[in-house]
């Protein structure tokens, strides 16, 4: 769960830096109590070579109720905390110009109460030549609050495959030195063979020259 959230984080500030190169990716969906949210929410231009403006709205309607509450609006530069549940707690970390493509925002000190199901909302004009164009967007996080963080299948199976690979390059290693050690052995073998054979002639050269003395 940490490590999922760490990803999306150092994503959505990366969008956020570079939003030309806009990719659309589902906001997590479980929170642990007492610790911070980043609630994901984007939405790509279809035509980026088209200028537009938007803004951004977030709605919250807790569980076992039927209706939503206007939480947060954005209207870059200015961020609006419009519930006094979330006074203090949000914080926009979406797109830092008028051409909105990312309205995440990333809520503290996440509390039981916070469990429900969150809406932002896109207002995008599109600047088109003949006439400008309003365009709306909505996309919904079902959030749940945990106590503590639940590990998820992929972040075990990727903990395995790591032990697993650490494992197989250490036998590797291992298989690696030894064979090199052998391989120095054996051309240490070949030349004392060779010394001695050189030794051996050397020897026989000397003998043959004092029998014909």
């Amino acid at each position: 769960m940490r490590l999922h959230f760490s990803l999306l984080a150092v994503f959505s500030l990366f969008v956020s830096q570079c939003h030309a190169g806009c990719s659309e990716v589902d906001s997590l969906t479980e929170a642990v109590a007492g610790e911070g949210f980043l609630l994901g929410c984007i939405s790509c231009k279809k035509r980026e070579e088209v200028p537009a403006r938007a803004t951004v709205d977030w709605h919250f309607k807790p569980m076992g109720e039927e209706e939503f509450r206007h939480i947060f609006h954005y209207d870059h530069p200015v961020a609006d905390i419009l519930h006094e549940d979330f006074s203090d707690r949000l914080e926009w970390r979406g797109t830092l110009n008028g051409d909105i493509q990312m309205g995440t925002v990333y809520v503290n000190n996440i509390t039981f109460n916070d469990t429900g199901t969150y809406r932002c909302t896109f207002h995008r004009t599109l600047f088109l030549p003949l006439s400008p164009e309003l365009v709306t967007v909505e996309k919904e996080v079902e959030l749940s609050v945990v106590g503590v963080a639940n590990r998820e299948l992929t972040d075990v199976i990727s903990e395995i495959m790591m032990y697993v690979l650490i494992t197989f390059l250490q036998l590797w290693l291992i298989v690696v030195l030894i064979y090199c050690y052998k391989k120095i052995w054996d051309e240490h073998e070949a030349r004392q063979a060779r010394k001695a054979q050189a030794g051996q002639g050397e020897s026989k050269d000397n003998c043959d020259g004092v029998q014909l003395e």
